[in-house]
C-alpha cells in the first residue's frame, strides 16, 4: 500500500493513457455509424477480442465452478450482453461527448444498488453526493427543454445494465481470480450476443471488422492500462483524471463528427465525475471495502 501512494504521478499517467484508449473505443464504433446493426457491431468487437483470451485458455478449460458461481457469471453475462447492445446503439444516435458524460452515471447506479444487494449503507454525505450526480444527469437531458433521443433511454438503461454487471463482478473476484472474472465475461458476452447478431446479419466489410478489431485492441489495453494505475495509486487519486475523457470526447466530435459542443454536456458530466470522485475519496478515506468503481472499469 505504501508503495501505491508513493506513486501517483505514475497512478495519473496511466490514467491518461487509458482514457485515451476509452475514447478511441467510442471513437471508431461511432465511426462504424449505421452501416451494420449495433448487435451485430457488439458481437464482432466480442468475437475479435477473444484473441487476447488465448494466454488463459488453458485456466478456463480447468476451471472448476459451483453452481452459484456459474449463475453468477451467467446472469453477468446477460446484464453485460443487454448493456453492450444498448450501448452500441447509443453510440449511432448520440454524440460522443454525451456517451462520454453518461457513461458516468455507471458507478452512481452501482453506489445505490449495493445498498439494496450488499446492505450497504449510505452516509448523509454520500447521499448529497448522489443527489448533486443526478442533478448533472438532468443538466446532460434537460427533459423539457429539448427532444429526448432513444439514444439517450439506451444510455441510461446500459448505466443500470453496467452497473450490476460490476456489482457480480466485485463478488465474483472474491472468489475466483480477476483474469478469470473478465475472460468469462468476454466469453459469456459473445455467447449472448450472437443470436442477437444473427437475427439481422449484415456481411462486414473488410473496413468494418480492420475497425472493430481496432475497438477490441484499444478496450483490452485500456483495461490494462488502468490496472497499472490502480496498482499505482489509489482510485481517490486516478479517479478526477476521467476527467480528460470528457474533454477529449468533445474535441473528437468537434474535429472528426463536425459536432459541437454542448456547455450543458460538459457541465453535468463534470458534475456527475465530481460526484464519483468524492464518493472513492470517502470510502477511500474510511479505509472500506471500494464499492463505487472507478469510471473506467465499466467500459465495455
Amino acid at each position: 500500500m505504501a508503495e501505491t501512494v508513493q506513486r501517483p504521478v505514475a497512478g495519473i499517467m496511466w490514467m491518461v493513457v487509458t482514457g485515451l484508449c476509452f475514447v478511441m473505443v467510442t471513437a471508431l464504433v461511432k465511426s462504424l455509424g449505421s452501416d451494420m446493426p449495433a448487435a451485430e457491431s457488439a458481437f464482432l468487437r466480442y468475437f475479435l477480442g477473444l484473441v487476447f483470451l488465448l494466454p488463459v485458455w488453458r485456466q478456463l478449460t480447468a476451471l472448476r465452478l459451483t453452481r452459484w458461481q456459474w449463475a453468477l457469471f451467467g446472469l453477468r453475462g446477460v446484464l453485460h450482453t443487454l448493456g453492450v447492445v444498448l450501448w452500441f446503439f447509443a453510440m449511432t444516435r448520440l454524440p460522443l461527448a454525451e456517451v462520454t458524460a453518461m457513461n458516468y452515471l455507471t458507478p452512481v447506479y452501482v453506489t445505490l444498488l449495493a445498498v439494496v444487494v450488499l446492505g450497504e449503507r449510505l452516509a448523509f454525505r454520500r447521499i448529497l453526493a448522489i443527489c448533486a450526480a443526478l442533478v448533472g444527469a438532468f443538466m446532460i437531458l434537460r427533459p423539457g427543454f429539448r427532444e429526448l433521443d432513444s439514444g439517450h433511454f439506451a444510455m441510461l438503461g446500459t448505466a443500470l445494465l453496467f452497473s450490476g454487471s460490476y456489482l457480480i463482478a466485485k463478488i465474483t473476484s472474491d472468489e475466483v481470480s480477476a483474469v478469470i472474472v473478465v475472460a468469462l465475461l468476454s466469453v459469456t458476452v459473445t455467447i449472448g450476443l450472437a443470436p442477437f447478431a444473427l437475427l439481422h446479419w449484415v456481411t462486414p466489410g473488410p473496413g468494418n471488422l480492420a475497425v472493430l478489431f481496432g475497438v477490441a485492441c484499444f478496450a483490452t489495453a485500456g483495461h490494462y492500462t488502468m490496472t497499472l494505475a490502480f496498482a499505482a495509486a489509489p482510485v481517490s487519486v486516478t479517479q478526477p483524471v476521467t476527467f480528460l475523457q470528457l474533454v477529449w470526447s468533445v474535441l473528437l466530435g468537434w474535429v472528426f463528427f463536425a459536432e459541437p459542443a454542448d456547455m450543458w454536456v460538459i457541465a453535468g458530466g463534470s458534475v456527475i465525475l465530481a460526484s464519483i470522485s468524492f464518493i472513492s475519496w470517502r470510502e477511500a478515506q474510511l479505509k472500506r471495502r471500494m464499492i463505487t468503481p472507478p469510471s473506467p472499469a465499466t467500459k465495455v
